[in-house]
């Protein structure tokens, strides 16, 4: 089941949230709690607590265990602008644009039957192997020598004899 949360006209630019929402992005949701806890970004209380906001909805309206939840998409898109005018000299006016983003969360449960067991990807890097083509072999014939370059002053200060 997925559960899915938005926070509309958040003041910070989405660049900037962007690089919380990487930190946190196919995590579960406790890992991403902490994760949160620790960072230092000015956009990590909103995104915390829009992350706390989709828990919740997951556990009161779809009787969802919290600790069963990854974070499956986190998307954080462009809002409006706000444009404003700073005074500079000569009677000129400089244009601010205050930046908003949306942030959207989707949740989801973790399903334990879709897990590939190890031996099932080491015959699919074997059948990729067997099917990647072969580097051409070092002919040392084909190499052809650089000239010989000299340096420093005796560069600069050569003279021609033709």
């Amino acid at each position: 089941m997925k559960v899915k949360a938005e926070l509309k006209y958040l003041r910070i630019a989405p660049r900037k949230a962007r690089l919380v929402a990487e930190l946190i992005r196919k995590k579960k949701v406790e890992q991403a709690q902490v994760i949160l806890g620790f960072a230092i970004k000015k956009g990590v209380e909103p995104i915390l607590k829009l992350l706390n906001s989709a828990t919740a909805s997951a556990k009161n309206n779809f009787q969802l265990d919290p600790a069963n939840l990854y974070i499956s998409k986190i998307t954080v898109n462009e809002g409006p602008k706000y444009k404003r005018w700073m005074p500079r000299s000569r009677g000129m006016a400089y244009p601010i644009q205050k930046k908003t983003s949306h942030v959207t969360i989707i949740l989801d449960e973790i399903v334990e039957g879709k897990k590939i067991k190890k031996t099932e990807r080491i015959e699919k890097k074997e059948e990729i192997k067997e099917v990647a083509p072969k580097k051409p072999k070092f002919r040392p014939e084909l190499v052809v020598s650089k000239p010989k370059v000299e340096k420093g002053l005796r560069k600069i200060f050569r003279r021609k004899s033709i």
